[in-house]
């Protein structure tokens, strides 16, 4: 009989709890803290399921309604023996005026007004009190907390506890770092409230010129000043950064950025390309959320269409298009005369959305050939049939590293933020998207920017494109290669994501001493990790972006 394949990696941690000193050895403890948004919660549920699959315990801290909508995903991990629990804290949505159970930001309507949104945000601010007490509450203080960026509210929480913490950046290292240059080389300033003036990235490893408009940060508004002070203060204060991307792709950005900020960095990602995924179809499809649809039918539809044939179409949890747009947009789809698989949030609750599909007729003439999901849809397992030959995105990072490590072109239609740096990593850097045409955030040109023509011709140049669509699929093909070897056991993600867990041991150890009054002079014993069939990981084996 041959001996079953091991994990990656399983771990032996070997700890000791400050409020039992005759514990003689423990498994690691990380608290996660991702913000209460589709794309911050995904590769942070991700990121549980990769530390405990290396050994530590997991909980991650969230509110009642994002903790049901990933329930699923942390059930599968525990059925594979993983170490990973959930946690709800409640969500102070009345004290802010905020109906009872909106508590995600996908949840916010589009006419939503400012006063809303920054409502929101104060809410989740104020998590730190029910943060504090349940950390109080624990027979054992965590040994370390991994805070989404946009959470600095935990900053306060775990200098009051000491507990370590490191702060995990969810958008891309190209983002960060651009972002960071035009702040500290004065362009932001310079430019004022022309939101359309045009510039070049300073000090940056390629050339990127753009406006305020595609380069916004993400508490770079009126009225959010004092949020994006708390972002900026927590992440100067942070024992460490960890970016989800990969060095195959952005080592260049994040060397560049680790090096701006003085910090210790470690790139983790992608997380969607680990492989854990791959052996529990369940929580693959639900990554996030329960389908709106039956996954099995989806899969049959897809796995009876020839390889590389099908376009699949979203735009995500939160962007939008206009209504005008939506309308050219599905024109040029019908147009194109390509299958399709088409998720649309809005379908289920727009009357708008569902008018131009239903009333209008466009499901009946796309029968047979093209295949809508209305609301939420399995995105990692559509990605992974043969049958997905190209993905029209809104390019938000966690979609562009679905894409990138499926090995699937993009067509590109970002909407705001991060998303226009997504769209030029993907087409002038890697080479394997194409431009839909779209120039900026909606809010900044009303109407339609890209016509029913222009997206015709934009899937022809993605789907066929001949040599040069064979060299962009070709391309494609070898980026995921990268990102699922350097997510693989020894790969440079992998080793990266070990030498984290050590260096936050050797930080919770020389804490506890600390308040213990110990002297710092004592041998100091750090993590030792083990792998499946016992062999112990030397601390060599370890790869560090800086030292």
């Amino acid at each position: 009989m041959d001996k079953p394949e091991p994990l990656p990696l399983a771990a032996v941690i070997v700890g000791q709890c400050e409020e039992r000193e005759d514990m003689a050895a423990s498994e690691l403890h990380f608290l996660l803290v991702p913000l209460v948004a589709q794309g911050h919660i995904i590769p942070m549920v991700d990121l549980a399921r990769l530390l405990a699959a290396l050994g530590p315990r997991v909980t991650v801290v969230t509110t009642p309604v994002n903790a049901a909508r990933n329930r699923a995903t942390v059930d599968g991990a525990r059925r594979a023996g993983l170490a990973v629990e959930l946690v709800e804290l409640p969500f102070p949505a009345r004290q802010l005026g905020l109906p009872e159970g909106l508590e995600n930001l996908d949840q916010l309507l589009d006419n939503v007004s400012s006063t809303m949104y920054l409502a929101f945000f104060k809410a989740i601010w104020k998590m730190a009190e029910p943060l504090q007490e349940y950390v109080r509450a624990l027979p054992c203080r965590p040994d370390g907390l991994i805070a989404d960026s946009c959470n600095p509210w935990t900053a306060g929480v775990c200098t009051e506890l000491g507990i370590p913490r490191l702060v995990l950046h969810c958008p891309s290292a190209y983002f960060l770092l651009a972002v960071h240059n035009l702040s500290t080389h004065g362009v932001y300033d310079r430019v004022g409230d022309d939101e359309m003036e045009p510039f070049e990235v300073p000090d940056f490893p390629v050339r990127a010129v753009g406006n305020t408009a595609t380069f916004r940060g993400f508490f770079q508004h009126p009225g959010a000043e004092k949020e994006q002070r708390d972002v900026l203060d927590a992440e100067a204060t942070a024992d460490g950064l960890l970016l989800n991307t990969f060095r195959g792709v952005e080592g260049i950005f994040v060397d560049a950025y680790a090096a701006a900020l003085g910090k210790r960095t470690w790139a983790i990602g992608p997380t969607c390309a680990s492989g854990i995924l791959d052996k529990d179809a369940d929580a693959m499809a639900s990554r996030g959320n329960r389908a709106d649809v039956d996954v099995s039918h989806v899969v049959s539809w897809l796995d009876a269409r020839p390889p590389a044939s099908v376009l699949y179409i979203s735009f995500g949890s939160i962007a939008q298009l206009p209504a005008k747009q939506l309308a050219e947009l599905a024109s040029g789809i019908e147009a194109s005369g390509r299958p399709f698989v088409w998720a649309i949030k809005r379908a289920k609750t727009d009357l708008a959305v569902k008018a131009l599909l239903d009333d209008e007729g466009f499901v009946s003439r796309v029968e047979g050939r093209g295949l809508l999901v209305r609301g939420w849809a399995p995105q990692v397992t559509i990605l992974s049939r043969p049958a997905v030959g190209g993905f029209l995105t809104h390019c938000g990072w966690n979609a562009t590293l679905e894409a990138i490590s499926h090995g699937v072109p993009a067509l590109t239609w970002p909407c705001f933020a991060d998303q226009f740096c997504s769209e030029r990593l993907l087409v002038d850097v890697l080479r394997i998207g194409v431009r839909s045409g779209v120039k900026v955030p909606a809010k900044n040109v009303p109407g339609v920017q890209v016509r029913s023509g222009d997206v015709q011709e934009a899937i022809a140049q993605l789907m066929d494109g001949g040599a040069e669509g064979m060299a962009r699929r070709s391309r494609a093909k070898e980026v995921a290669a990268e990102a699922r070897a350097a997510m693989g056991e020894g790969g440079s993600s992998n080793s990266d994501l070990v030498d984290m867990i050590r260096y936050v041991s050797e930080l919770s150890r020389k804490g506890r001493h600390e308040r213990d009054g110990s002297s710092m002079t004592l041998p100091f014993a750090a993590a030792e990790l083990r792998s499946n069939d016992g062999e112990k990981i030397e601390a060599g084996a370890a790869l560090s972006l800086q030292s």
